[in-house]
């Protein structure tokens, strides 16, 4: 099983950006967390991170037809990009949405998830663990 793990923008600022929030752990940290994650399940994962929407779109659009499923951590274009949501909606390709905050109970603009409309299932407010569960999920749907 091949998945893709997308994270929008400022997620390679995790360290940086608002430790009180998203933690004090790197992106490096954040990526090695997925890829032990995905060896202990037995999937192969190409991990994408971009900061442009249009980039994010191209990689997804590029998953039809090589990649099995999708984790997507859109970030900001959570609740902005409707793009991103069709580019998902066109592949057809099980995703599943994680963000590392609690963002129900963050600003009122965090309560939309365009990209969650798109998506089976979503780990909220689990920090690196929700990628690991997207993981777990995915892969279980497959077996």
């Amino acid at each position: 099983m091949k998945i893709l793990v997308i994270n929008g923008p400022n997620i390679n600022m995790l360290g940086i950006r608002e430790p009180d929030i998203y933690g004090k752990a790197d992106f490096a940290a954040l990526e090695r967390f997925i890829r032990t994650s995905a060896d202990a399940l037995g999937v192969e994962v190409e991990l994408f991170q971009s900061n442009h929407e249009g980039a994010i779109v191209d990689r997804i659009q590029q998953a039809y037809g090589r990649m099995d499923g999708i984790v997507i951590n859109p970030a900001a274009y959570t609740h902005t990009s409707v793009a991103i949501l069709d580019a998902l909606k066109a592949v057809g390709l099980p995703a599943v949405e994680v963000h590392l905050s609690d963002v129900r109970r963050r600003e009122d603009f965090r309560q939309i998830s365009y990209a969650g409309m798109a998506c089976e299932r979503s780990f909220i407010g689990l920090g690196f663990e929700g990628y690991r569960e997207a993981l777990r999920y995915l892969a279980g749907r497959a077996g």
